[in-house]
């Protein structure tokens, strides 16, 4: 699969999220709302000189997509669940007033049979109405929002989105003098880290278990058919990976010990393949309970962040890196800076993808 992307030369500007008290102006102000098989997801911004800073943020791990893999279908706790992290989403977006709203679901919606009653369900309580985005759309957002971290003087970059319930592989170029990234060839696996933990009961034998999840994963992510050049490049270090995910910057915590996680130290972070792999074993070593004693994974992520870690190593395996970049930010990043985009850039994107 391929396409092309031009992304706005933007980005996320560092400085702390501001309070929910802090003064905003609602006519610059902007939200992001992703609705993800195992996260829920707010994002509040105003533009800001050279890209949006960050006025406000929500993050919930609601599990939408538990046991959707041997049902078919959203369970009514996972629904409850997702619908009280929505409703604290709505109550931020009603005190903010952004200008813009956009609100998207990804895979959980999807592949549910009861996806679209669900949302429209919580539209009848809200008011809040998702869109449910295509893979490519998904793959294409990430891609914007991490475009920053793109090594400006390489080739470009494979951009790897692990989520709870698919996994996007992007091989983007580095294109012209504002070396904004362009999309060559994209490809989404139906396997994220939700789906896998839920295929993959953990059991006392972790070395068994890990190697199941991980052949399940080669076995998805092999059907991406990435250019020669891709591998070339990587090899050489004329490009690198973009890990974006919960699995990813738990990963990085875990590589810099960190006491307490900060997305200041993690997003941006570059990281080599053997440090990658020296922080899966450390957490290979450890049961449930010691993985959920690490700072930066807690009990929540404990189950799942060795399914995301089997996929990130599948990857690996299959397309080395002499590096990898944390990323922090992704898909709701990419949200925001398409709301920054001229009107005129909006209506060829839509042109373009019609």
């Amino acid at each position: 699969m391929a396409g092309g992307l031009s992304t706005p030369a933007t980005g996320l500007v560092d400085s702390p999220p501001q309070s929910v008290h802090a003064s905003h102006d609602s006519a610059q102000c902007f939200a992001a709302l992703d609705l993800g098989t195992n996260n829920c997801r707010l994002l509040v911004a105003q533009r800001a000189p050279g890209g949006f800073r960050v006025v406000d943020s929500f993050s919930r791990i609601v599990r939408l997509g538990e046991g959707l893999s041997a049902t078919g279908l959203l369970s009514e706790r996972a629904m409850q669940r997702t619908y009280a992290a929505i409703q604290a989403c709505s109550e931020k977006i009603a005190r903010y007033k952004p200008a813009r709203l956009r609100c998207v679901a990804t895979q959980a919606c999807r592949a549910a049979r009861n996806g679209t009653s669900f949302l429209k369900e919580i539209t009848r309580k809200t008011g809040i109405r998702f869109e449910v985005i295509s893979p490519n759309e998904e793959a294409r957002l990430a891609v914007i929002g991490c475009a920053d971290l793109f090594e400006p003087a390489g080739v470009g970059a494979l951009v790897v989105d692990i989520g709870g319930g698919s996994t996007e592989l992007s091989w983007a170029l580095n294109r012209g003098a504002d070396r904004r990234p362009k999309l060559e060839h994209w490809f989404s696996a139906p396997i994220g880290v939700v789906t896998l933990a839920d295929q993959f009961p953990e059991h006392e034998d972790t070395r068994n278990w890990y190697a199941a999840m991980k052949q399940c994963a080669a076995d998805h992510v092999a059907g991406f058919v990435a250019p020669d050049v891709m591998r070339d490049h990587l090899i050489t270090g004329k490009a690198h990976i973009v890990g974006t995910s919960g699995a990813v910057t738990s990963l990085a915590g875990v590589h810099l010990g960190l006491a307490r996680y900060s997305r200041r130290l993690v997003d941006g972070l570059w990281i080599s393949e053997d440090e990658t792999r020296a922080a899966i074993a450390n957490l290979m070593a450890r049961d449930k309970a010691g993985r959920a004693a690490e700072p930066c994974i807690g009990p929540d992520r404990a189950d799942l962040v060795l399914a995301g870690a089997a996929i990130l190593e599948a990857i690996l395996d299959r397309w080395p890196s002499l590096r990898l970049r944390v990323a922090d930010r992704g898909l709701r990043e990419g949200l925001i800076l398409t709301m920054l985009e001229p009107p005129r850039r909006r209506r060829r994107r839509r042109r373009a993808k019609s």
